[in-house]
């Protein structure tokens, strides 16, 4: 069966609010929030009660088999661990908030329940939060016939009814409307100091090409061929048969990222000066239960790094989203080398001495980076973006293929510290990101070996595409120290 059949996007839309619709609104999704919070909160009890089972206190002592798994998963039925145990939960409650919530919203929201506590249910999560005033921020149907419903350019949900605001001029909005609504999704978004309603559309089929209003020709023109993609926390390696780049990841967010430091310091200088009793002589903060003093300049600066958050996350996305176009403009066939973005934020667990200061060097890794730069979100919407043409992202298999460590021209494997940049392929030095991209690019269809006949017929296009780039980069006024040029 073709998986187009399958594809789905989202159109997101501003809601014409009033005044006492927002506060029905706001409303609404408190009792969201408070519905949420009591699914967590039975679903914890009944796993402190499952813990203390004597059957399951056997069972999970014993080596991992069938048997083991079909025991444990009976239990998981028999005390409720399960997703339609907490929708049955939700009932009750949701006919008492039935003015407000209507059962297929409740039961999104159990569902929401249930897949942040399966997460600590099966260790994939250490733990996990209750949301606090003012945090569920969404809601979502099931479909588009009952519950919260969209119908000739309105949204509906038990007695609201709220024009979505289509612009004449948005070609791609007017498109998307003529696909089928699966279901909808109201989001809230704290936007300059307000709250500000967005609907967002989940609609069946693929979201339609973009094309330039002036010429009607298309924005992002696709094309055929062999890619192949070196991720790093910062930096990308891209290169094809005909092209070599290595780029920064989200440049645009740089000047933003300067402004939210600094906004952070401001921060912590007021919530220091308002709260003098919370901290210690060190300046580290005191374990005892007395209250924060919170002072209106504090929580304008709260607001204003609320702010420049908001704004960070949406141009990194628009960032992601221009990088993802203009790589399926070289190809169509892209491999990347996958990463452990988990592992590369954990802390190092040896402690080491800095041979020149004397002082104990920092277990912080790539936390920041990886916050910052989203790598991870990048290839989510290039592969996405494949998925829309039938095709899918291509991971290679990292232990095998070794793309840092191979010279294709002896076959031979050697392993690189972190600081070295360039590679001495014979006599000729090539930076090391764009020669794994170029290893990568080369890879076999089994995603295991690099095919080295590939590599020698299109070494010379390479090397003249990577002397263009190293040239551009040199003479670029900022270049992240992890490119090494």
């Amino acid at each position: 069966m073709n998986s187009l059949a399958k594809q789905s996007y989202i159109l997101t839309l501003p809601l014409s609010t009033e005044k006492w619709q927002e506060d029905v609104l706001f409303k609404r999704l408190e009792i969201a929030r408070n519905i949420y919070n009591a699914c967590l909160g039975e679903l914890m009890k009944r796993y402190k009660r499952f813990k203390q089972d004597k059957v399951y206190r056997h069972w999970i002592q014993q080596p991992k088999s069938k048997e083991r798994n079909q025991v444990l998963r009976e239990l998981n039925k028999e005390y409720g661990l399960n997703e339609y145990a907490i929708h049955t939960f939700v009932k009750p409650m949701q006919h008492h908030f039935k003015k407000n919530i209507d059962s297929f919203t409740a039961q999104k929201i159990a569902t929401r329940s249930w897949l942040t506590f399966e997460k600590y249910l099966y260790g994939t999560a250490k733990k996990f939060l209750f949301k606090i005033l003012g945090d569920m921020n969404s809601v979502e149907g099931k479909t588009n016939t009952s519950g919260i419903r969209f119908k000739n350019n309105k949204l509906y949900w038990n007695g609201l009814d709220i024009p979505v605001l289509v612009k004449d001029k948005d070609i791609y909005a007017q498109l998307s409307l003529m696909d089928k609504v699966k279901y909808c999704r109201i989001v809230r978004k704290f936007i300059r100091g307000e709250n500000r309603y967005f609907v967002q559309l989940v609609l069946d089929g693929v979201p339609p090409k973009k094309v330039e209003r002036e010429t009607g020709k298309l924005k992002h023109h696709r094309s055929t061929g062999t890619v192949g993609i070196d991720i790093g926390t910062q930096t990308i390696a891209v290169v094809s048969e005909g092209e070599a780049k290595l780029l920064e990841l989200a440049s645009n967010i740089n000047t933003m990222e300067r402004k939210k430091r600094l906004l952070q310091r401001k921060l912590d200088r007021q919530r220091r000066a308002n709260n003098p009793h919370k901290y210690n002589d060190d300046g580290t903060i005191k374990r005892t239960n007395d209250k924060w003093i919170i002072s209106k300049n504090y929580l304008k600066t709260k607001g204003l790094l609320a702010e420049i958050n908001r704004k960070i996350a949406d141009v990194r996305k628009q960032d992601h989203n221009k990088m993802a176009n203009w790589i399926l403009t070289l190809g169509d066939d892209i491999k990347v080398e996958t990463m452990n973005y988990k592992g590369l934020q954990k802390r190092t667990k040896e402690t080491t001495v800095n041979e020149k200061t004397g002082r104990i060097n920092r277990k912080k890794r790539y936390g920041k980076s990886l916050l910052n730069k989203a790598p991870s979100m990048l290839l989510t919407i290039l592969d996405n973006k494949l998925k829309y043409a039938d095709n899918k992202l291509k991971k290679i298999d990292t232990f095998k293929v070794k793309a840092s460590q191979f010279n294709h021209f002896s076959g031979d494997y050697v392993k690189k510290t972190v600081s070295e940049w360039w590679n001495n392929l014979n006599g000729t030095k090539i930076q090391r990101d764009l020669y794994s991209a170029f290893l990568i690019m080369n890879v076999k269809d089994n995603l295991c070996e690099i095919n080295t006949k590939r590599c020698n017929e299109y070494w010379e296009a390479f090397k003249t595409s990577h002397d263009r780039e190293i040239d551009r980069l040199r003479d670029f006024e900022r270049t992240i120290a992890s490119m090494g040029v």
